[in-house]
């Protein structure tokens, strides 16, 4: 867990991100997070159903940390929600899903840091 931990902690915090979680691409157990912030039971194995059928996504909304995002955009490789004036980018990699928390300024820069860290990880 140390070596994903350094990720959500060096690369994942600052201005862009509220918070981070990354969990595993293949059973969605929680690899990393910031503290105060993890998926609720359950909510990874929704996530890796969410990356698996796109459109359940756009219907469903997507939950993170308790809280349910309307997905503004998804595909197999990245979803991005929002829930008022705060959202979630999800960015999958073949061994994590990386979760990025982001208050309402500048979603767009925040986006980037998520896709960027996953592209990193591939």
């Amino acid at each position: 867990m140390t070596d994903w931990q350094a990720y959500v902690d060096d690369d994942l915090s600052g201005d862009l991100l509220t918070a981070a979680v990354i969990i595993d691409a293949t059973d969605g157990t929680t690899l990393a997070h910031s503290n105060g912030y993890d998926l609720k039971a359950g909510e990874g194995a929704a996530i890796l159903d969410k990356f698996e059928t796109p459109v359940k996504a756009h219907v469903e909304g997507v939950a993170v940390n308790g809280v349910t995002y309307k997905v503004v955009e998804a595909d197999e490789r990245s979803i991005y929600g929002k829930n008022g004036d705060t959202g979630v980018a999800l960015a999958r990699t073949s061994k994590a899903i990386v979760i990025g928390y982001y208050n309402g300024q500048q979603p767009e820069l925040a986006r980037m840091l998520v896709d960027k860290v996953a592209s990193y990880l591939v």
